[in-house]
């Protein structure tokens, strides 16, 4: 067992707690700071929903803690601008410098989750105390992030050039990691999904304790209310689909700024008995929709490598998704999903319909999901660590 884990992260929340927690029996200490912005915090007393999903209670979930698992909040105040943004970097690595000792760091790694301003803080951390460190490169951070302009580039690769090891989620992500000056080695390592929470149960039982209707054919979406996550793409699928059949009822689960508008879209094409809106769910209650529905989709514009596509999958469910980043490197066969150009609502409709009408195997559906339980992934993780520590040894 080694000693201490140290993880940065602007979250602890799905695939960093879940990965963290896979990962804590191999650790005797993980502490875990978390970046924060309290001016979120304004959305609890003004419906501002652009704030809402960054509040500290969004962010952090503290259900089934392992015991030597210990949370620490990092609040940082900034304005969601560009430059503050790229200021921000050296204000958490301060922050973070008035929590942590030298015994935090003694016989430990430092993880950090996402390449700004986590991964600066981890690079910093490693000048100043010759610790071992790893940053993961998640979605944004690296395929977007270090091509907006020159200082983004140079800040991206010093964090990433500093690191002793990168893990990314995605070939997809690697190809973007390759078009930069780097020379650190990376690993590709998937994210993953709870066994324990995410597993078949029985759609009738679920449909009635969430008050679904049981004769509809369900399409769930699970995510934030924003541009990237392409939601109006579905709405607009929704539309076509209903001229073909009336049986069906799309849920979309999440919160975010978009909502007023997806009201909008969805009153404007006269589909209220065909979408339903149910606003962000706890974690812990995605596999009761998961499992209460007959398809999930997943219409993002980008993504590096989403959970909800290996915990559909762990639930048996068939996924319909669009090309881009880690999608297609996971749903590489039609007997676990379909692929679809991404802002293109008439293919989204099309691919829905066939999958509707398909008769999948669950058995095969479940035991591929095998592969990604967290525990598998965690392994994966813990040969990234011993490979660092005997590099350094």
């Amino acid at each position: 067992m080694l000693n201490n884990l140290l993880i940065i992260a602007p979250e602890y929340f799905t695939f960093v707690k879940d990965q963290t927690e896979a990962i804590s029996r191999y650790f005797q200490n993980i502490q875990v700071f978390v970046r924060y912005n309290p001016f979120a915090e304004l959305s609890a007393i003004w419906p501002f929903r652009d704030l809402d999903t960054f509040r500290l209670d969004r962010r952090v979930s503290i259900v089934d803690l392992p015991a030597n698992v210990h949370i620490t909040p990092t609040p940082l105040y900034y304005l969601p601008l560009d430059y503050n943004y790229k200021v921000l970097g050296k204000t958490h690595y301060r922050k973070i410098c008035g929590y942590v000792s030298r015994n935090d760091l003694k016989g430990g790694i430092v993880h950090a989750h996402h390449t700004w301003s986590a991964g600066y803080v981890g690079a910093r951390l490693k000048e100043e105390h010759d610790v071992p460190f790893v940053v993961t490169a998640h979605g944004y951070d690296i395929y977007s992030l270090p091509f907006k302009d020159a200082e983004w580039r140079a800040k991206i690769e010093y964090v990433l050039n500093t690191a002793d090891h990168i893990i990314t989620v995605s070939q997809s992500n690697l190809a973007c990691i390759k078009k930069l000056d780097v020379s650190t080695p990376v690993t590709v390592i998937p994210n993953g999904f709870r066994s324990d929470l995410f597993y078949p149960r029985d759609t009738s039982e679920c449909r009635r304790a969430l008050n679904l209707p049981q004769d509809k054919k369900i399409i769930l979406t699970v995510g934030n209310l924003e541009h990237v996550k392409g939601q109006k793409y579905l709405v607009e699928a929704i539309w076509r689909i209903t001229r073909e059949r009336k049986d069906v009822l799309c849920v979309i689960v999440g919160a975010g700024k978009l909502h007023a508008s997806l009201e909008r879209q969805i009153h404007s094409l006269g589909l209220e008995d065909y979408i339903m809106l149910a606003c962000g769910k706890p974690h812990d209650e995605i596999s009761l929709w998961m499992n209460a529905c007959d398809l999930f989709v997943l219409p993002s514009l980008n993504e590096g490598n989403p959970t909800v596509m290996f915990e559909t999958l762990g639930c048996g469910k068939p996924f319909v998704g669009t090309k881009v980043g880690g999608v297609p490197e996971v749903i590489t066969s039609d007997d676990y999903g379909l692929l679809v150009e991404p802002a293109d609502p008439e293919d989204l409709a099309e691919k829905i319909l066939v999958a509707l009408d398909c008769k999948w195997d669950r058995e095969a559906i479940l035991t591929y999901a095998e592969r990604f339980t967290w525990e598998n992934i965690a392994k994966e993780v813990m040969c990234v660590y011993d490979q660092v520590l005997r590099m350094r040894s």
